[in-house]
């Protein structure tokens, strides 16, 4: 069942870190990001008014680029696969590193995370819900990673809820430059607690 905007790896080499299999789903996998087979894919999405939130609307082609390009001297870009279709993108990152640990105590162990998903032609039904699952059981892999942190848009309602479903818990409102944004955390702890709610 192709319920994805099919963007074809073309023989990209795709050097996996991740797979999780999903009974009746079918199989996520997430590899580094390869900038010349997925920058075009990423300028489609970014220029689509769902990805308002993630401030690159206008951007050219070459600018997304510039972007991930600065974007991975700090952290690390991975493209999640749903059944051979790019389905996602995820950007991983050390607060300690980032303009959000200068408003809170930024601690070893903390991981920043931010996700995009790809434009749908056909709905699955909590397939976003899903997709958040394979990043957290991503990150959480990492026995290093303590507790995952996020800064979504205080407007953005739908990643609000998102997060509280996966254990996230709000914490206060960061006034950042660029934006009023919701910091939340979320332990190894309280995800898998959420997992068992769910």
């Amino acid at each position: 069942m192709n319920s994805l905007i099919t963007h074809p790896e073309n023989d990209v080499a795709s050097d996996v870190v991740f797979v999780k299999t999903i009974p009746g789903l079918g199989v996520f996998e997430l590899r580094p990001l390869d900038m010349e087979a997925d920058i075009p894919l990423i300028h489609n999405w970014i220029n689509r008014d769902y990805a308002v939130y993630w401030e690159m609307k206008g951007f050219s082609v070459e600018e997304v680029k510039n972007t991930y390009y600065n974007i991975l001297e700090k952290a690390q870009v991975y493209i999640g696969i749903f059944n051979h279709d790019v389905a996602f993108l995820l950007e991983c990152y050390d607060p300690q590193n980032d303009l959000v640990g200068k408003y809170y105590d930024a601690k070893k162990g903390d991981k920043g995370m931010h996700i995009l998903v790809a434009p749908f032609e056909k709905s699955i039904p909590n397939f976003t819900w899903t997709i958040f699952t394979v990043i957290l059981d991503f990150i959480f892999s990492d026995a290093a990673t303590q507790r995952v942190v996020v800064e979504p848009d205080a407007r953005n309602h739908k990643i609000h809820l998102l997060n509280k479903r996966a254990g996230f818990v709000f914490q206060r409102i960061l006034e950042l430059p660029h934006k009023k944004a919701h910091l939340e955390f979320c332990t190894r702890t309280d995800y898998y607690k959420a997992l068992q709610s769910v």
